[in-house]
């Protein structure tokens, strides 16, 4: 018998052989699309004007969503960076595709979706961020940030090579895909190119043509900027996430960063360092220092997100000015949400609405309606099928997304999703949110934090409650929702294969009430 590994490889081998011999037979490469996927870091759908930001305009990201379709419900499987974009390779949840948390090694041998359109034909690239720890696969062309990677005279490794850089990431980024767009490629195959910033990720570093942006705004304060988290539990009391205590030097720009060149600190002296002086003089105390830590943090977070949607429209411009925009699916996407100060918060990890929910657009010149506005439960877990079948190519069975094809048509499926499964892992770690699992359908949802030490249900009505205030869980009003909730989640546990027990990635943790209980003075037996 076959050991995993080999057997993995072996198939693998098969199903790119099957693919291989699938595109020898069907049309020609000009005649199937491109595909430009735009994803950014830490991008919340609430400060994009498209989806109606109350802070500033993203023209070129709403230019996407004229020409193409925004989706409102677009949900994550894991809240969390490396996982979002192991997801998206992977078409698996992350208990499946190996990657659970930030640190884990994404392994490269398993399928991947640009492993699947290389062998079909297209030439396949990467550039920006990465962030999965080991080398990238299934590319033609890779050239990524190194870990995080900073907002400055970022190292990059191109195909294998680390060489250093001077500059502005976002604008690196954007100038190395439009390098490989322009002269790398090969012009007589259709292409996949990730185009991934950092932007707009912590500790939100703005260029400086962009300091400017915003110098005399007052942003309006989100209602639950001093949220106490009363009527919740102790995740949401002990998280560590906050505007008010988490927040550093750095983040606030009392500080310069470390890797600035002599040139780079004085500009970013020259502006930064009067308005500190200004600030150490009002002594700010209480909620006064919030509300100005809350001011500093939106500006630069929006500077950098200005400067991103700037570099985005450069390439759009590109695929316009060539008429690669007719024949090219372009994506854009966040691998996930993030908190304006909801909750007193900034980061993600939740499955709170600002968190599980990203920006989700799709532009399919000839196949997609421009201006739509489409409502169905989606995910980024959804990419890869989407890609393949696009492209004309089977999807394997051990996706666990679904082609949005017909969803990008107007012709969404009878029995398409109604409820969507979460599970975050990342505890103990960066910011201190609990390990959770949960389910969203309707206008309910049901989660569990299923550690030893925290073992709590949380139930939000989104309808009556919008802003996720109230733990309705357990209440008699809610008994048969409640019950119809459990019901739905232990079906999408089975259905996705989720166990008892994490991933040894996550740190090994049971959930508390998916254990046996023990009957008599025997000791119960593990569920097979």
């Amino acid at each position: 018998m076959l050991k995993p590994n080999l057997l993995l490889r072996t198939w693998m081998a098969l199903a790119l052989f099957v693919l291989a011999s699938f595109v020898s037979t069907h049309a020609a490469e000009t005649t199937r699309p491109n595909i430009l996927l735009i994803f950014s870091d830490d991008h919340a759908y609430g400060a994009i004007s498209a989806y109606g930001s109350k802070y500033n305009k993203t023209p070129n990201i709403d230019r996407l969503a004229k020409e193409g379709m925004l989706f409102n419900r677009c949900y994550v499987g894991n809240s969390i960076c490396g996982p979002s974009r192991a997801t998206i390779l992977s078409g698996k949840y992350s208990h499946l595709n190996g990657f659970v948390r930030n640190g884990n090694k994404f392994d490269g041998s398993q399928p991947t979706f640009p492993k699947y359109m290389q062998a079909a034909g297209y030439q396949t690239a990467v550039i920006g961020k990465w962030h999965l720890e080991t080398d990238p696969t299934g590319f033609d062309y890779w050239n990524i940030l190194v870990g995080q990677g900073p907002y400055y005279n970022p190292p990059m490794i191109e195909n294998g090579v680390r060489k250093p850089h001077t500059g502005y990431t976002t604008e690196i980024i954007t100038d190395y895909t439009l390098d490989w767009l322009k002269n790398k490629r090969d012009k007589t195959k259709p292409f996949v190119m990730m185009y991934q910033h950092k932007s707009p990720h912590r500790n939100w570093q703005p260029a400086p043509a962009y300091f400017d942006h915003y110098k005399d705004t007052k942003f309006p304060e989100p209602d639950t900027l001093f949220d106490n988290y009363s009527g919740r539990g102790k995740p949401e009391r002990e998280q560590d996430m906050t505007i008010e205590k988490t927040m550093t030097p750095d983040d606030l720009k009392l500080t310069p960063p470390k890797n600035l060149n002599p040139e780079q600190l004085k500009v970013w002296n020259a502006f930064y360092e009067p308005q500190n002086e200004e600030f150490k003089k009002l002594n700010l105390q209480g909620e006064d220092l919030i509300r100005w830590k809350y001011q500093r943090y939106m500006k630069d977070y929006l500077r950098c997100v200005d400067a991103m949607d700037d570099q985005i429209g450069r390439v759009l411009n590109y695929l316009d000015e060539t008429g690669l925009a007719k024949n090219t699916i372009v994506i854009y996407a966040s691998d996930q949400g993030f908190y304006l100060g909801e909750h007193g918060w900034f980061d993600k990890r939740w499955i709170y609405e600002e968190s599980v929910k990203t920006p989700f657009i799709i532009r399919w010149p000839g196949v997609t309606k421009p201006g739509t506005v489409n409502n169905d439960m989606v995910s980024i877990l959804d990419l890869p099928e989407t890609f393949l079948d696009a492209a004309g190519l089977p999807v394997p069975a051990d996706m666990q997304g679904k082609s949005l094809v017909p969803v990008l048509k107007g012709q969404t499926p009878k029995d398409w999703r109604t409820s969507w499964y979460y599970h975050y892992y990342e505890y103990p770690g960066a910011h201190s949110v609990r390990k959770h699992y949960g389910v969203i359908q309707g206008q309910y949802k049901l989660f569990h934090f299923y550690e030893k030490d925290v073992n709590e249900w949380r139930m939000i009505d989104l309808k009556k409650d919008p802003k996720e205030l109230t733990d309705v869980y357990g209440k008699p009003e809610y008994a048969k929702i409640q019950a119809d909730l459990q019901t739905e989640l232990a079906r999408l546990r089975k259905e996705l294969k989720v166990t008892p027990e994490d991933p040894p990635q996550a740190g090994a943790q049971a959930d508390p009430d998916a254990q046996p209980k023990a009957k008599g003075k025997g000791k119960a037996k593990a569920k097979e």
